[in-house]
């Protein structure tokens, strides 16, 4: 009887903290949006900071940020769907810094519409980005965190990974993947003092509504797909977002949900299975239908309406403008 509590106590014994000072962080899709304050606050924080991204106009921008900050930063770009550009980016990272303390596997994408509009190419994008992108990144990087003798990874999944969001099934689809595998490895590699936190965030106030691509009746997608992101109700201060999951690695938690809404569907969903997928059926009832440019795709930016931007969105489209999520040439307003 005695060594059951024994045990208990022993799952609840705090775990070393990890100092980001003079530690290097590597962010993937770190040019723009939450990479990007990521970046910035692990900046804050004394780290040196590797960025990576398939757009290296966005790279130069975000260096620049960043450097203004104070930062020792390093850029490429990189296609993490692309195992020998990842295991070249990891060399390169290596070569410049000397080592790889912190990897934040942040690089995805979204595509918003009906299952009709959804593409078996959009379900292949979706893995390759959301899970095989992860696999390669921590397969070229343990071997040198377990020289290192310890190492951090944070894998950004999303309420997504938990509970299938009407109208985002390819994005679903990766983010459950990557759930599994991340919590898979967690299990395996904490006692070689690797930690690896799962993180799901619920809607953030990013910026990145602009550059999710939208099919179907896509103006209609992209004005409820920012109408969501944009009323504190419904969503979180991203830089709020960043501090918990950068203090969720620091205290070497296994999993981090972001936002009370978020905490509170997951919790639903795993007490009430079939009640919680009733309610998301009659949700999607409400949702567009398939029309407009059908399996076709625009971004955000090309589905604005009298809706968005508005008033009503003024707050993510601020947050475009701050994170980087627009180009030199393009204007919100």
């Amino acid at each position: 009887m005695i060594a059951v509590p024994a045990f208990l106590l022993l799952l609840r014994a705090p775990k070393d903290k990890f100092d980001f000072a003079g530690k290097v962080v590597f962010i993937t899709g770190g040019s723009r949006g939450l990479g990007l304050i990521l970046a910035r606050k692990f900046v804050d924080k004394g780290a040196k900071v590797a960025i990576c991204a398939r757009d290296a106009v966005e790279l130069s921008r975000a260096r620049l940020d960043l450097e203004e900050r104070g930062a020792e930063v390093f850029v490429t770009t990189c296609d993490v769907r692309n195992q020998a550009e990842v295991n070249r980016v990891v060399e390169d990272i290596r070569a410049h810094f000397g080592r790889i303390d912190v990897l934040v596997n942040n690089a995805g994408i979204i595509q918003v519409g009906p299952l009709e509009t959804q593409t078996q190419e959009d379900f292949a994008n979706s893995m390759a980005v959301h899970f095989w992108g992860p696999f390669f990144l921590m397969q070229a990087i343990l071997p040198y965190m377990r020289r290192q003798g310890e190492g951090r990874i944070i894998n950004i999944s999303s309420i997504g990974g938990k509970i299938a969001v009407p109208h985002l099934a390819p994005y679903c689809a990766g983010k459950f993947a990557l759930a599994g595998l991340s919590s898979a490895m967690h299990s395996e590699l904490v006692n070689e003092n690797i930690i690896v936190t799962t993180v799901y965030p619920g809607l953030m106030r990013t910026g990145s509504h602009i550059n999710a691509t939208f099919k179907g009746q896509n103006e209609k997608e992209f004005a409820l797909f920012s109408l969501s992101n944009a009323t504190p109700l419904s969503s979180i201060d991203a830089e709020r977002a960043a501090d918990q999951i950068i203090n969720a690695s620091f205290r070497g938690d296994s999993e981090l949900v972001i936002s009370l809404q978020a905490k509170l569907a997951i919790k639903l969903q795993a007490l009430f299975p079939n009640t919680t997928s009733n309610v998301l059926a009659f949700f999607n009832r409400l949702l567009p239908e398939d029309g407009g440019i059908g399996k076709g795709y625009a971004t955000g930016l090309e589905s604005s309406s009298f809706i968005s931007p508005s008033i009503l969105t003024a707050a993510i489209d601020r947050a475009s403008v701050k994170n980087n999520e627009l180009k030199p040439n393009e204007q919100i307003f």
